[in-house]
C-alpha cells in the first residue's frame, strides 16, 4: 500500500473522525464502460491501490475501496478489496467487496496480489493492526472457489509476521507468483531496523513455498532503498525479467536477463508520473501488458495543494522496446467513443514572430521571440492530437489550455528538447528522448485531469481542478516549427 502522502493527523483533521468500514458501496450504479479515471459513483468513496490480474480471458482489477482518504478505522485505512472485471477492456462488471474486514483486529485489508492455482484463486494481502506498542503489519491470505469473486480467509490468520530484521510497521504488499519449477514466491515490502547504510533500509523480504501454506525466507531480490519499496510487481516478458516497486508513490523498475538479477536500472523510468501512484501490471491477450495505478486527489481541490490518499483509477498500456526498456501509452479500450469536431478559426500573433494556419498545419516562425496561435470557444473537456515538427533547435514549445484572454492564466503544457523533459503545469517527466524530431502528441482534458502521451511512448498526467477557460494557445519560443494534422475530438458527456 502506498505510504500516506499527508500526515495521519492532517488526514484525520480533514476527514470525519467516525469514518469506519465502507458499507454503502453499490456495484450496480458504477460506470461499466470508459473505465479510465474511474472512481466509485458515491461522492465520498475513492479508489486506492490497484491489483490487476489476468486469467482465462478475463482481466481482473482488484482495488482498495477507500472512504475519507485513508481515515477509516482511526486513520489505519479501513480498506477492503473491491473487484471489477472485463473480457475486452471496454465493458466492465463490478462486484461487491471481494475481501472484506470481518474481525475487530483487522484495521485494513491492504494491498496484495492474486494467483490462480489448481482450480482456486488465492489472495495474499497485508493486514494492519494496532496495540499498545503501536501499529503493526502482517500477512494473511484467502481462497476463492468462485473464480476470484468472493474469498474465504484461511487459517492461521494471519499466517506470517515480520521477520526480526524488519520494522513491524513496514511489512506489507505481498506479490505472489509461481516460477517455472513450480515453486511459489512472495515479495513483501519491508524496511530494515538496522540497515548497512543509515537511511537506506528499504528492501523486499523474499519467501518461498511448495504449497502456498508453509513459507521460508530466502535472499532478498532488492535491498538498500531510501524508502520502503511498496506494491512490488514481478513478471517475465519475452526474454526479460522485470521488478517494479514504488517509493513515495512513484513507480520504478529494474530489469534483468536472469530471474532475480543482477538488475539493470534503465535511465528512462517511464512509470514515474507524479499523479500516477503505485503502478502494477498484468498480461493481456496477444502479448500485451496493462498497467494500472491510482491518482490521488488534491487537498482542498486546489491546483497547488498536495496530494491526499485515494482518488481515481488510471490505466496505461505498457510497451516493451527492442532493448527491453518499458514505455507507456494510452489504453484506447479504456476511453469512450469519440467524434471529430471542426476547429474554430485560429487567431495568430506574436512578439517578433509570425504564425499561420493552412490545411490542418500551423506554422510558427519565432527565431527571435515567441509566436502564438489561439483557438476560442472550446469546451472544458476534449481530446486534441497533432504532430509536432521542429525545424532545428528551439527553446520551448507547447500549449496553454483552459485559458482566458491572457494565455498565462491557463495550464501550460510544454515540450523541451534541450532538457529532454515534458511538463503539464506544475508537474513533469524527464529523459523524454526525441523531442528534437517529429513527434505525435495526444492530449486528453477530462474534468480535473490533463493527460498527455508523446509518440506512443511516454505519458504524463496532472490533476488540476481550478481553471475552466475556453481558450487554447499554441506557442513556440526561439525557433521554428509546424503543428501538423491538428485534430479535435469530443465524446458524449453522458457516457464519461
Amino acid at each position: 500500500m502506498k505510504t500516506v502522502i499527508l500526515s495521519a493527523a492532517t488526514l484525520l483533521a480533514a476527514s470525519c473522525a467516525t469514518a469506519q468500514v465502507v458499507k454503502d458501496y453499490d456495484p450496480a450504479i458504477q460506470r461499466t464502460s470508459a473505465i479510465q479515471y474511474f472512481k466509485p459513483a458515491e461522492s465520498h468513496l475513492f479508489t486506492g491501490d490497484c491489483m490487476p490480474y489476468y486469467h482465462d480471458g478475463t482481466f481482473y482489477i482488484y482495488w482498495l475501496l477507500d472512504e475519507g482518504h485513508h481515515a477509516g478505522l482511526g486513520g489505519l485505512g479501513g480498506h477492503q478489496w473491491a473487484l471489477s472485471t472485463s473480457e475486452n477492456l471496454r465493458d466492465w462488471t463490478h462486484y461487491p467487496v471481494a475481501v472484506g474486514i470481518e474481525e475487530d483486529w483487522e484495521k485494513s485489508i491492504c494491498t496484495g496480489s492474486v494467483i490462480a492455482d489448481k482450480g482456486s484463486f488465492y489472495a495474499f494481502y497485508s493486514t494492519r493492526v494496532q496495540d499498545d506498542k503501536g501499529v503493526h503489519e502482517q500477512l494473511s491470505y484467502a481462497r476463492s472457489d468462485d473464480g476470484g469473486k468472493t474469498f474465504v480467509k484461511q487459517q492461521p490468520n494471519p499466517f506470517y509476521f515480520p521477520p526480526e530484521e524488519c520494522v513491524s510497521r513496514d511489512f506489507r504488499d505481498p506479490k505472489v507468483f509461481k516460477d517455472d519449477a513450480g515453486l511459489y514466491h512472495l515479495f513483501i515490502s519491508g524496511y530494515k531496523k538496522d540497515p548497512v547504510i543509515e537511511g537506506f533500509g528499504g528492501y523486499l523480504c523474499h519467501l518461498v513455498s511448495e504449497d502456498l501454506k508453509n513459507w521460508k525466507q530466502v535472499e532478498s531480490p532488492l535491498t538498500g532503498q531510501v524508502g520502503t519499496p511498496e506494491c512490488s510487481d514481478y513478471f517475465k516478458w519475452n526474454d526479460w525479467y522485470y521488478l517494479l516497486y514504488s517509493i513515495g508513490g512513484d513507480t520504478y523498475y529494474v530489469m534483468s536477463r536472469q530471474p532475480f538479477g543482477p538488475w539493470q536500472y534503465p535511465p528512462t523510468q517511464s512509470l514515474v508520473e507524479q499523479w500516477a501512484s503505485v503502478y502494477k501490471t498484468a498480461p493481456y491477450k496477444d502479448g500485451r501488458r496493462i498497467a494500472v495505478a491510482y491518482m490521488p486527489c488534491r487537498s482542498n481541490g486546489k491546483d497547488f495543494d498536495g496530494a491526499i490518499w485515494g482518488g481515481n483509477m488510471l490505466l496505461r498500456e505498457a510497451v516493451q522496446e527492442p532493448d527491453g526498456t518499458l514505455d507507456t501509452r494510452f489504453l484506447e479500450e479504456a476511453l469512450p467513443p469519440m467524434h471529430t469536431v471542426a476547429l474554430p478559426a485560429f487567431r495568430t500573433y506574436g512578439d517578433n514572430a509570425s504564425a499561420s494556419y493552412d490545411s490542418g498545419a500551423l506554422s510558427i516562425n519565432a527565431s527571435n521571440g515567441t509566436g502564438m496561435a489561439a483557438l476560442d470557444g472550446l469546451p472544458v473537456n476534449y481530446r486534441i492530437t497533432f504532430e509536432f515538427v521542429p525545424d532545428g533547435n528551439y527553446d520551448e514549445a507547447g500549449l496553454f489550455v483552459r485559458g482566458d484572454d491572457r494565455q498565462h492564466r491557463g495550464y501550460k503544457i510544454e515540450l523541451n528538447s534541450n532538457k529532454e523533459s515534458a511538463f503539464i503545469y506544475n508537474t513533469g517527466i524527464n529523459t523524454v528522448k526525441g523531442l528534437d524530431r517529429p513527434v505525435k502528441v495526444d492530449i486528453i482534458l477530462k474534468d480535473e485531469f490533463i493527460d498527455m502521451n508523446i509518440d506512443g511512448r511516454r505519458s504524463i498526467i496532472n490533476r488540476l481542478p481550478e481553471k475552466k477557460g475556453d481558450k487554447l494557445y499554441f506557442f513556440l519560443k526561439n525557433g521554428n516549427a509546424r503543428f501538423n494534422d491538428i485534430t479535435l475530438r469530443e465524446w458524449n458527456g453522458k457516457d464519461w
